[in-house]
């Protein structure tokens, strides 16, 4: 049974360093991002040298996650973000570093209780920072498992969408979407919204800026929840998870237009 290919962490990378030469307004965000990255990546490597991947497909992924395995890697994350994060995040990062280990723990099993939580706690970063890799490493996903999944939720861990993908196939595009936690990436309708399922395509307004033609707006004026697309039949060099961190300011101006964003990428936005 084939798995999904194993994450190319030098490319996100790579894609990261080249967008922020390109787009100097996000220049800073996605240096950090670049540390974060390699930071995960890390992560990952440490996880995937123990064991190969032994997910339960009868049980929930967040329940499944190694706590001491991300608090392991709190230390190393937190100084990170103290010596090249934003000052908010910063100042978290000293905060979360004074107290006990045992309430640093409390905070990663709260995370994992609500990992999709709309108004998230202000440690939420940290967890999230050191749970995707993990779970992204068990969340491997056989081709069969995906084969005619059509929910516009993951059908791996239940997480949310977090950035939709449109890859060239025969003359046009298929459309995809990207889970916001485990990144599991499957197959799903073009005209549809992963909300409240609305299929006419004139309340499903797509919304683009200059300079940034691959990226999108996919909004829903039935419900107003929007999540950005990357479409790779324009830049076949886009790396989704990337390029949706570097179009901040399609966020702020989905919020300006009253759309909420169906699930805010690991940086906040």
């Amino acid at each position: 049974m084939s798995q999904s290919k194993k994450p190319d962490w030098s490319k996100r990378v790579e894609r990261a360093m080249d967008l922020a030469g390109r787009h100097p307004a996000a220049a800073e965000v996605l240096a950090f991002y670049v540390r974060l990255l390699e930071f995960q990546h890390a992560l990952y490597d440490s996880v995937a040298s123990q064991s190969p991947p032994a997910l339960d497909r009868s049980a929930p992924l967040c329940a499944q996650l190694d706590i001491d395995a991300a608090l392991t890697g709190l230390p190393a994350l937190l100084a990170l973000v103290q010596g090249s994060g934003p000052a908010k995040l910063a100042q978290q990062a000293t905060e979360i570093g004074r107290v006990v280990q045992e309430q640093q723990r409390q905070m990663l099993r709260d995370f994992l209780a609500s990992p999709d939580d709309d108004n998230p706690a202000p440690s939420s970063f940290f967890a999230r920072a050191l749970f995707q890799p993990i779970a992204e490493y068990l969340a491997a996903a056989p081709a069969a498992l995906l084969a005619g999944f059509a929910g516009s939720v993951c059908p791996v861990c239940d997480g949310k969408p977090q950035v939709a993908v449109l890859r060239p196939e025969g003359d046009g595009g298929k459309r995809f979407l990207v889970c916001s936690f485990c990144l599991t990436e499957w197959e799903f309708r073009r005209i549809l919204c992963p909300i409240c399922g609305e299929e006419d395509h004139a309340k499903l307004p797509r919304y683009t800026a200059e300079g940034v033609a691959a990226v999108r707006v996919e909004a829903c004026d039935t419900c107003k929840y929007y999540l950005k697309g990357v479409d790779m039949t324009v830049d076949g060099l886009a790396v989704p998870l990337v390029d949706e961190v570097a179009t901040a300011p399609l966020d702020l101006w989905a919020a300006e237009h009253g759309y909420t964003k169906i699930s805010r990428n690991i940086m906040g936005f």
